[in-house]
């Protein structure tokens, strides 16, 4: 499958191949909801906690005798029912993640660039550069594509600083290098512009071969 191919003016210069096995596969929402769910799960701190009876401080001292008082029977001020007592079954630190296969993320991130791809939301070009770190430089270069939306950039140059300094303040646009391309930015993103570098670290990265 081919796709057309854009210097950083948003000029056609020419057309990119895209591998199938990797740009043309059939989208599965079960299997894309499933690896979102995972990636969610792993960023989740886990950190809530609660004191239970036995950890806040308090005497373990009865308050006061047991008959006579009119009062509520109580044993401690650590009780649950009293101000300042213990948590009944409050939360404790505890890790969400869970394991799934490789190959299904990889099929994941595989199925939403295609879906990327077939809305013509996935862009090719050539090389992205700049002289200097310029926030200004890069807005025009979305103006020159048009781009109004959320864009996720995949570069596979991790030396090209001045376009990392260039993009970090412009809001709704994210970068990645091909390496940590995943699920859930693709599809939290409208559009992926991709630079050739990035493209083929990506069908290396993904491809059956």
């Amino acid at each position: 499958m081919k796709t057309k191919l854009y210097n950083q003016n948003s000029e056609v210069i020419g057309e990119e191949q895209l591998k199938d096995d990797v740009f043309a596969v059939a989208l599965s929402k079960e299997t894309v909801s499933f690896v979102v769910k995972w990636q969610l799960a792993k960023r989740r701190s886990g950190n809530a906690s609660t004191k239970g009876r036995s950890e806040v401080k308090g005497s373990g001292k009865k308050p006061y005798k047991q008959k006579g008082t009119g009062r509520a029977r109580a044993g401690s001020i650590k009780s649950p029912l009293w101000r300042g007592g213990g948590i009944t079954f409050g939360p404790k630190p505890r890790d969400y993640s869970f394991s799934i296969p490789k190959t299904l993320r990889k099929n994941a991130l595989k199925q939403v660039l295609s879906d990327k791809v077939a809305n013509e939301s996935f862009y090719v070009v050539d090389n992205i550069t700049f002289e200097q770190p310029k926030t200004k430089d890069f807005n025009q270069l979305l103006e020159k594509f048009n781009f109004d939306r959320k864009v996720l950039l995949v570069d596979g140059d991790k030396e090209n600083v001045n376009l990392y300094l260039s993009l970090r303040n412009v809001p709704g646009v994210n970068i990645l290098p091909s390496e940590g391309l995943n699920v859930y930015d693709v599809l939290f993103h409208d559009v992926v512009l991709c630079t050739q570098k990035g493209l083929r670290a990506i069908e290396e990265r993904l491809s059956c071969n």
